[in-house]
C-alpha cells in the first residue's frame, strides 16, 4: 500500500434499538434490520472493518504495525487503541456503564471504555442519560432497578445537532431515542447493562443484566449536567478546523472543508507519531497526491497511515479526524 490511505468498510450491528437511519443517510447497504451500529474504523474481535481488497483493518495493521503510529501504538500496548462507530438510536439504549482498563483488563481482558459523542443529528425533543442527579449507594440504585424507578435518580440531558458528550468510564449513561451520533472511543466492547426497561431480544429472552458488576465500577456521586465546551474554529487555505476532544485515549477534530472557490487545495499529511481516521459525515470530497486519488462520500472512513504521503483534499464536507 505504501502508506497510501484506504477506505474502510463498516461491521453492522443489528441491536435492538436500531432503526435505518445509517442505510438511508449513509447509504451502506447493509444487511441489517434494524441497522444500530456502523463500525466504521475498528480491529475489534466482535466486528472489524474491511478493505475493499477484502482484507479486514487487523490483518494490514499486523503486517504494517508501524501505520498506527510510535505514540498511538503504546496507547494500548501495541494494539489498535480506537474504535469508531455511527450510531441511530431509533429507541433509548439501555442504562448502561463502562469499567476503566484496570478493572476490564483484569475482569474481561480487554480494555475499558471512555468515548465521545459527537451529535450528528438529534429530534426535537431527544435527551440523554448522563450519571445521577444526586448521591446514591449500590443498594438505592438496586432497588430502583427491580421497582423501575431508576429514571428518577438519572440526569436527563437535553441533546440537539452539534452537541458534544465526553463519557469516562464510570459514567452511568444512556443514549436516548431520537438521536443519531458518531462515537469514538477505546478499542473495547465491555458493556454492563443495569437497566433495559424489561425488553426482550428477537428469541424472547430478556437481555442479560450486568447489576453487581456495574455497580462496582460506577460512579454514584452526583454528576453535574454536562456543559458543551467552548470550541473556536482555526482558519486555513480550504479548510477550517475545530478541536472537540484531546484525552489520554485519542484526540478529535472537526474539519470543514470547502475548496469550492479556493485556487489552492487543503493539505493533509500525517506525522509518524500517530494514524488518523477521518470520517466523513457530511459531504464528499476527493484526497489526491501524485499518481494516486480517491473519492470519499458521507459515511465512509479514510484510514491515513502514520507517516503517509503528503495529500491535498478537494470538496465541500464535514470531516471528523480521529488519532492518537
Amino acid at each position: 500500500m505504501n502508506n497510501k490511505p484506504f477506505l474502510l468498510k463498516p461491521a453492522a450491528k443489528d441491536y435492538l434499538w436500531g432503526g435505518s437511519r445509517l442505510n438511508d443517510d449513509f447509504k451502506f447497504g447493509m444487511d441489517a434490520d434494524p441497522f444500530a451500529e456502523a463500525w466504521v474504523c475498528s480491529t475489534h474481535r466482535d466486528g472489524c472493518s474491511v478493505l475493499t481488497t477484502g482484507e479486514t483493518l487487523r490483518e494490514v495493521l499486523k503486517a504494517h504495525p508501524e501505520y498506527i503510529g510510535t505514540h498511538a501504538s503504546t496507547v494500548a500496548g501495541g494494539h489498535f487503541p480506537i474504535l469508531i462507530k455511527l450510531i441511530d438510536a431509533n429507541k433509548d439504549l439501555s442504562v448502561q456503564v463502562h469499567p476503566d482498563d484496570e478493572y476490564s483488563l483484569a475482569n474481561e481482558g480487554q480494555l475499558g471504555k471512555t468515548e465521545l459523542w459527537y451529535v450528528l443529528d438529534a429530534k426535537k425533543d431527544a435527551s440523554l442519560v448522563y450519571g445521577f442527579n444526586r448521591d446514591v449507594d449500590a443498594d438505592e440504585v438496586k432497588k430502583a432497578i427491580a421497582d423501575g424507578s431508576v429514571g428518577n435518580l438519572l440526569n436527563r440531558v437535553p441533546v440537539k445537532k452539534n452537541d458534544l458528550f465526553f463519557i469516562e468510564s464510570g459514567t452511568v449513561h444512556a443514549i436516548g431515542s431520537g438521536c443519531l451520533v458518531a462515537e469514538i472511543q477505546e478499542n473495547s466492547n465491555v458493556t454492563y447493562r443495569l437497566y433495559d426497561y424489561d425488553r426482550v431480544d428477537k428469541n424472547g429472552e430478556q437481555r442479560e443484566l450486568n447489576i453487581e458488576k456495574g455497580l462496582e465500577v460506577a460512579d454514584l456521586k452526583a454528576s453535574a449536567a454536562p456543559r458543551q465546551p467552548m470550541r473556536v474554529l482555526r482558519y486555513r487555505n480550504g479548510c477550517a478546523s475545530e478541536l472537540l476532544c484531546r484525552c489520554k485515549y485519542f484526540q478529535v477534530e472537526r474539519l470543514l472543508l470547502n475548496t469550492e472557490v479556493n485556487r489552492e487545495l487543503a493539505s493533509y499529511k500525517t506525522e509518524e507519531n500517530s494514524f488518523h481516521a477521518l470520517l466523513c459525515v457530511d459531504g464528499c470530497g476527493i484526497i489526491a497526491a501524485d499518481g494516486f486519488m480517491l473519492n470519499f462520500f458521507k459515511g465512509d472512513c479514510i484510514f491515513v497511515p502514520a507517516s503517509s504521503i503528503e495529500m491535498k483534499l478537494h470538496g465541500q464536507a464535514q470531516i471528523l479526524d480521529v488519532s492518537c
